[in-house]
């Protein structure tokens, strides 16, 4: 079943994770102490690469000789995690052509398997996700357990090791302060509720995820079975919440988003905190029907939520095609911001 339409100004984006070691190497932490840990993380590499390619198009970009600026991308596009880069003369990823899929290898684990795909769709996820899974393990079995599932290096991944997680714009909530009131619930039924960058962050954005803490006793259904419903609820509690934000920031409430509006398509510099900011307040303003067109607020949302990704410092590096002082960054910043904005034509 299809979410409703207004879940497109909520959900931004949902990732299925499945965490994997196999049965016939040591895992990472232990590989790392090997003394043949290069020939076997290279053995590894080139197992999971060639199982990878008889699927599709994949780039294969090792750790150990990578740029920076390629690892900065990387990491702000979620595709590998900072943890995969503290050992990396093992360690690498495999990123699908479209950059929906990444399979890290060596990071905590041997594998992890990463689906990207914007809007809600955990059970379209986990349909390809699966399928990437059981092309790998044809040729690596996995380190299983009849009672504890799959093996992992972390006991809280043990069992399914799936991590399912939705990444939700909750502005009336947040500011309303009445998301923070939920937490205990959500843990109880075995869930988390952080900030954008994951564990620790806050609610940069008012972006949050929503994802399963507990991967054993419970089958990869009811896994997906419990996030999605708490996706629902928290996207239908917002959507009237939203109501109550407008109506209570008045005029106030719509000068500062028309402001957000006139910096970003006229200022000369912009820093990366600033533009996160009057980025959230252009997204605020879709979201409550400032800008009109309630025909094209799912496609603003996605167009914005874009280029909130594009404008990072590694995206504007890798959009000029070489890298940029933090000043210059500011600068093309501005530059490729306004018109960008200017193009989705919010105000006609």
């Amino acid at each position: 079943m299809s979410a409703p339409d207004y879940y497109e100004t909520i959900a931004v984006s949902s990732r299925l994770r499945l965490a994997r070691n196999f049965a016939d190497y040591p895992f990472p932490g232990r590989l790392l102490r090997d003394k043949h840990a290069e020939e076997q993380a290279d053995e590894i590499i080139r197992l999971v690469g060639a199982q990878l390619g008889a699927i599709d198009a994949f780039k294969l970009y090792e750790m150990s000789v990578i740029s920076d600026v390629t690892a900065a991308y990387l990491v702000e596009r979620n595709l590998i995690s900072r943890d995969l880069l503290k050992h990396r003369k093992i360690s690498a990823a495999f990123v699908h052509q479209d950059e929906n899929i990444s399979v890290m290898v060596n990071e905590e684990d041997h594998i992890r398997e990463q689906y990207f795909t914007k809007g809600f769709d955990l059970k379209g996820a986990y349909e390809r996700i699966c399928g990437i899974d059981d092309a790998i393990c044809e040729s690596l079995p996995f380190a299983y357990d009849e009672r504890l599932g799959y093996l992992t290096a972390c006991p809280t991944n043990l069992g399914t090791g799936l991590r399912a997680s939705v990444m939700l714009f909750l502005p009336a909530l947040s500011r309303r302060g009445i998301l923070q009131g939920l937490y205990p619930d959500f843990t109880r039924r075995g869930l988390a509720v952080r900030g954008s960058l994951g564990e620790g962050s806050g609610s940069e954005g008012d972006l949050f995820q929503i994802s399963n803490e507990v991967t054993l006793g419970r089958s990869e259904d009811e896994i997906l079975r419990v996030v999605i419903k708490s996706v629902k609820f928290l996207a239908e509690f917002e959507t009237r919440e939203r109501e109550n934000l407008k109506k209570e920031g008045g005029i106030r409430l719509k000068d500062s988003v028309m402001r957000a509006y006139g910096i970003l398509t006229n200022a000369c510099r912009v820093e990366a905190k600033e533009f996160e900011t009057l980025i959230t307040q252009l997204k605020l303003g879709v979201a409550l029907g400032y800008f009109g067109g309630d025909d094209r607020k799912d496609d603003r949302m996605a167009e914005l939520g874009d280029l909130a990704v594009e404008m990072r410092p590694a995206g504007l590096d890798r959009l000029n095609g070489e890298p940029l002082s933090v000043e210059e960054q500011n600068e093309f910043r501005a530059e490729c911001a306004a018109r960008k904005i200017r193009k989705m034509e919010l105000i006609r």
